[in-house]
């Protein structure tokens, strides 16, 4: 069993993919589209065409649409169904530092107490004022005294996101107003304990086996929303089976691809409206006496029935879990 490593590109292979491609105890996919150039290809890569996808035998390989970042679940498939222990999930312009790795998911951890609500985990690893993309907007101005609420414990971390120094991930404000670089402070990882939240992103991410249903991204939510709706989702589901969400310093650098920041805005607005919504009505349609795809099941129902998401989305992931389940027993 392999740690899998899963990214989606529409560009020629770049320096991410070159530092990742080459680290050893790694498969690396990397999952094309229409977009991506004919004839892609890189020595150590598992490339997806697609072709490869559209005769994967996925369920969800027929029904995703093209041209489409979420087209990269058909590389969590494929992680999945060549028995991956650890699937990381990141971008091709996230370039990898030297010492690029993910802390043990059960050891002794700094831990942040319970029940804190949103916080800004940025401020325990830089003074500079910025704030993680999908934080409600109403604290982007807060500060919070996160060191005093630090514990050192055993921990059981399901997810682990690594922050990216220079181009971090932040939203379409902050970039429209600042866009000043960060590079953030060496620190000891911090797990977020049961009630504390943080937004995390797809960029420099690891999930664990028994969560890998949780990686399901959001088809017919914006661009922007899709993977922060993802980890809104998966937060509380983490907590009813004592997993937590974790943080490391920096790892990678971020080259960012270009961007249209207003766009950018515009496909963040249902973010900006919906994150704590979603984290109240997840919280209360899910139950510990049900699995994770149980779980997720009904959070994207009680989504639906709330107007955040649409019917085709409950489609679409009812083919991911039905992918996943018969993947996971072969």
């Amino acid at each position: 069993m392999k740690t899998h490593i899963v990214i989606t590109s529409i560009f020629p292979p770049t320096e991410a993919i070159e530092k990742f491609s080459a680290l050893e105890d790694f498969q690396l996919t990397v999952v094309g589209d229409k977009k991506t150039p004919e004839g892609w290809n890189y020595p150590n890569v598992n490339y997806l065409s697609i072709a490869d996808q559209e005769n994967s035998g996925f369920s969800l390989a027929k029904i995703l649409p093209y041209n489409h970042y979420c087209r990269k679940m058909i590389g969590y498939l494929h992680a999945i169904k060549n028995k991956a222990n650890r699937i990381i999930d990141t971008d091709d312009d996230n370039i990898p530092y030297d010492s690029w790795h993910f802390p043990d998911l059960e050891a002794s951890q700094d831990h942040l107490n319970e029940n804190l609500g949103f916080i800004n985990i940025y401020q325990l690893f830089t003074e500079q004022k910025i704030w993680p993309r999908g934080l409600p907007l109403k604290l982007i101005t807060t500060k919070y005294s996160l060191e005093e609420a630090v514990n050192e414990k055993k921990s059981n971390v399901g997810v682990w996101q690594g922050l990216a120094d220079e181009d971090p991930d932040v939203d379409a404000i902050y970039r429209l107003t600042s866009d000043e670089p960060c590079y953030f402070n060496k620190r000891k990882p911090v797990v977020l304990s049961k009630g504390t939240l943080c937004p995390y992103n797809s960029q420099n991410t690891m999930y664990r086996q028994e969560l890998f249903s949780l990686l399901y991204l959001p088809t017919y939510v914006t661009f922007r929303f899709t993977d922060i709706l993802r980890g809104l989702v998966a937060q509380p589901i983490m907590w009813l089976y004592g997993y937590h969400l974790g943080f490391t310093e920096a790892t990678v650098i971020q080259k960012r691809n270009p961007h249209d920041y207003l766009k950018d805005f515009m496909s963040e607005v249902p973010m900006f409206e919906y994150t704590e919504t979603v984290i109240e009505l997840v919280k209360s349609a899910i139950s510990s006496d049900r699995s994770i795809n149980e779980n997720l099941r009904l959070a994207y129902q009680s989504l639906l029935n709330n107007g955040i998401v649409e019917q085709r989305e409950l489609d679409t992931l009812d083919a991911w879990i039905n992918d996943v389940e018969n993947f996971k027993l072969k």
